[in-house]
């Protein structure tokens, strides 16, 4: 381990390798090491004298393998056989292709935990073709399933595929399936496929569905914008409010403080939505975001302003919590989740590619100086 990750995570001690790619392998791997795990980034030779500037790198260990070469991939399995996880995205076959699949590796090692992140999945028509986070949620109808009623859909960055569906179950399944190692001895490979995490992301919708309670019409819903009263609002100023008062004591605050002519029991009358809808536009024009901030703060009403992302660093609470911080001039999210038994600490910045090739090559006992001589390796 080394001192930049000094225990102070539930995974110190634990070493995953990260076959570098875009998005989601790297967030996740991002994660793990925000966790305590040393990270270490296997970079193509194309990376080296790149700027180090992605903060989805931060808190890692990056080195250069040149893996079309054959000694690269024994360097690599070298590697791997001191590690408890390696992540890959590459299409199906790649990995195997190279020499690095989990067959290869288990060779080497029968405990390592085999991640594989890919959008549709090892298998299924799709599986081999090329894809990007709108058509992973497009498929699963979570894309469809957002915006305004009678307007397109509305694409939610790349949150509910790449990083909801996909980071987040790659890392839920390699914790559950290192948990599963531990006690077995054995490794096994963790698919995660973001088609299949955005679906199970909607089983609460799917659950409301089932049960008729949700129109299979966008903006027709509760929590779509189809109610007002869990709307966002456009203040006098050209800002906005958003709005979430879906419980009747939330909601009669809300009608309070607006001081709003209506009927806190009409809440839930589908024929009155109209009229507070325009109601509540008329109210939250009446004065700017600023105003309408200091009038809500600390109150039960359930309403925030919409923040641009670095406006959101200056929010008190965001602030006092340290959920966004800057390293090295740049903004980005704290650590999360949060830790009782581990201080909360700033991140590590993202390293240059290669910048720790011969570290990690000599931790691991292998002869750093001939491989990086040879074209093999590269050292930033």
């Amino acid at each position: 381990m080394t001192d930049r990750q000094n225990a102070r995570g539930p995974l110190a001690g634990t070493t995953v390798i990260e076959l570098a790619g875009i998005g989601p392998g790297p967030f996740a791997c991002m994660a793990l090491a925000d966790m305590g795990a040393d990270v270490i980034r296997v970079e193509r030779p194309t990376a080296a004298g790149l700027p180090k500037a992605d903060v989805l790198n931060r808190g890692k260990r990056s080195i250069v393998l040149d893996l079309k070469r054959p000694e690269a991939v024994r360097t690599l399995l070298a590697l791997a056989a001191r590690a408890d996880v390696l992540v890959e995205g590459f299409r199906p076959g790649v990995a195997e292709r190279l020499g690095v699949g989990p067959d290869a590796v288990w060779a080497h090692n029968p405990k390592l935990v085999y991640g594989r992140m890919t959008g549709w999945g090892q298998a299924g028509p799709l599986a081999s073709s090329a894809g990007h986070d709108i058509g992973y949620i497009a498929i699963t109808g979570a894309l469809g399933a957002i915006g305004e009623a009678g307007g397109p859909p509305r694409i939610p960055l790349n949150l509910v595929g790449d990083f909801g569906g996909g980071s987040t179950y790659l890392v839920m399944g390699i914790l559950a399936a290192l948990l599963e190692a531990g006690r077995t001895g054995r490794g096994q490979v963790v698919d995660a496929a973001i088609v299949d995490g955005a679906a199970h992301l909607l089983a609460a919708i799917h659950s409301l569905l089932g049960s008729d309670r949700w129109v299979d019409r966008r903006g027709s819903n509760m929590l779509d914008g189809g109610t007002p009263y869990y709307a966002v609002y456009e203040t006098s100023d050209g800002r906005h409010m958003a709005v979430g008062a879906l419980e009747p004591k939330f909601y009669a605050e809300l009608v309070r403080l607006l001081e709003l002519d209506v009927d806190p029991a009409d809440q839930q009358v589908p024929e009155h939505w109209p009229a507070l809808r325009a109601a509540l536009a008329e109210a939250f024009g009446r004065r700017t975001q600023g105003e309408w901030t200091r009038l809500f703060d600390g109150t039960d009403a359930c309403v925030a302003p919409v923040l641009s992302l670095r406006e959101a660093a200056a929010h008190p609470h965001i602030a006092e919590r340290g959920s966004l911080v800057e390293v090295d001039g740049v903004l980005q999210p704290g650590t999360a989740p949060r830790f009782s038994a581990h201080p909360v600490a700033p991140p590590a910045a993202p390293p240059a590619p290669g910048q720790h090739t011969m570290e990690v090559l000599r931790q691991a006992g292998l002869d750093a100086e001939a491989l990086v001589a040879g074209g093999v390796a590269v050292q930033a």
